[in-house]
């Protein structure tokens, strides 16, 4: 596997643009990927019980629903009078498929269409209906069905999308579509929001006697908490492999990925991530769980990772990426409790960001993780490019130099690393140091 320029134009047959459509008061704000050939299509979603309507969208097409169940099933009040029940509705989803209920067999895509600004969330059934008209302008324009077009919003809770302006900018984009690594950077640009830097990755992989290529990009720096994937995230690729196996590829890598990651603690209500794959690598087809598979899932993976990795440094305010690397536990379960108990609280956070080897926090954290272990037993280091240094051994002070520990946390990247002994499971997770700025940011975001 390399990594190669790019991102989600990278993988053969892959279109992308990005444009400013009006909808935020400056800037990109409208992105659109397309594929002419159709796509197999995977995804993930928030576990929020409110779901965002373009997650409801989206959701009917990978999980193969008519969007008409699809509206009766999860918008709930709006569509049918009665109240919303988030389990209830992902049983209708599981049910109707099971019954046959299939709007498009072979949950193909060919269009991905995403806005940044405002997120169409809490907006009922208008909100689903608008997901409707975004999906018929570009079917129209494609001479495609409205179910092999994807649709995803990120920005302020409770507003409409401004549907004028959101089918202009289709019609706008579909000319300026293009394989260019550039057009994959304007697209990867149109996604932000409060983001300060674009996030896109691609890598190459020999499967079957063909370079594969899988890219992606995301967008992702505030209401950020693993609780499947915090943000938007779209992953392209050339290769050839079933919708099973794509789907069962994605759900294995999300945990370990984007699940690790948190900037605040606060689940979004439009976190999406899909992968479309249109089979152009010309690889012999992935069917089964083989080599060729794994090849593959790692190189998925690796896209995941990279991704994540960049949200937890770009979260909002933030100065220092924290990873956190629980090593020696017993099992992998306890390993990421502890690691996402630390890289969450904002006692840890606020001293990462103050440069203080404050341990008696991570200590602390690790504590009210809700695994067990021995606190007497736990090694302590800070780890970063300045160096590395032992904190604590069998759980108290080694002594060690402040002077020394705050140059190591001085550094743009920095790792906490907590040996507990017991084991040798281990789990990393994501996050960020807490700032003054993360409060400015969030005070004022929607006025």
């Amino acid at each position: 596997m390399k990594r190669i320029e790019g991102g989600v134009t990278a993988p053969k047959g892959f279109t992308a643009t990005g444009i400013a459509a009006g909808i935020k008061k400056s800037g990109k704000d409208m992105a659109m990927l397309y594929s002419p050939a159709a796509c197999r299509v995977a995804g993930t979603f928030t576990t929020n019980l409110v779901k965002a309507a373009p997650v409801k969208w989206d959701q009917c097409i990978v999980k193969g629903l008519p969007l008409e169940a699809g509206l009766a099933a999860v918008a709930g009040a709006a569509a049918s009078g009665k109240a919303y029940n988030g389990a209830a509705s992902e049983k209708a989803y599981d049910g109707a498929a099971a019954g046959g209920m299939n709007g498009s067999p072979d949950r193909t895509a060919h269009v991905v269409v995403v806005n940044s600004g405002v997120a169409n969330a809490c907006t009922g059934a208008e909100g689903f209906g608008y997901c409707r008209d975004t999906a018929a302008t570009a079917a129209e324009l494609f001479g495609i069905r409205e179910n092999q077009v994807l649709v995803a919003s990120t920005g302020v809770i409770g507003q409409q999308i401004p549907i004028d302006k959101i089918c202009a900018g289709i019609e706008t984009m579909k000319p300026l579509l293009s394989e260019s690594t550039a057009s994959g950077t304007l697209a990867a640009e149109a996604i932000m929001t409060t983001d300060t830097v674009k996030k896109e990755i691609a890598v190459e992989e020999e499967i079957g006697g063909k370079t594969v290529t899988i890219g992606g990009m995301c967008k992702g720096s505030g209401m950020i908490h693993p609780n499947m994937c915090t943000m938007l995230s779209f992953i392209t690729t050339d290769a050839s492999i079933s919708q099973e196996l794509l789907q069962k590829a994605l759900s294995a890598s999300v945990p370990d990925t984007y699940n690790m990651v948190s900037v605040d603690g606060d689940t979004s209500t439009n976190d999406t991530c899909l992968v479309l794959a249109n089979g152009l690598a010309g690889n012999p087809e992935i069917t089964e769980e083989g080599e060729d598979y794994q090849l593959f899932f790692e190189a998925l993976n690796e896209v995941n990772t990279c991704l994540a990795k960049r949200m937890a440094a770009d979260g909002e305010g933030a100065t220092a990426l924290f990873e956190v690397k629980i090593i020696g536990a017993e099992s992998k379960e306890q390993a990421v409790t502890i690691s996402k108990s630390v890289v969450t609280s904002s006692l840890v956070k606020a001293a990462i960001y103050g440069h203080d080897a404050n341990w008696g926090r991570i200590l602390c954290a690790m504590g009210y993780s809700g695994a067990s272990f021995d606190p007497e037993a736990v090694d302590l280091y800070f780890e970063s490019a300045a160096g590395k240094i032992k904190i604590i051994e069998n759980g108290v002070s080694t002594g060690y130099s402040e002077e020394e520990a705050t140059r190591i946390l001085s550094e743009s990247a920095v790792t906490a690393i907590a040996d507990i002994k017991m084991g040798s499971a281990e789990a990393t997770a994501w996050g960020c140091d807490l700032t003054y700025d993360y409060v400015k940011i969030n005070a004022d975001y929607r006025s």
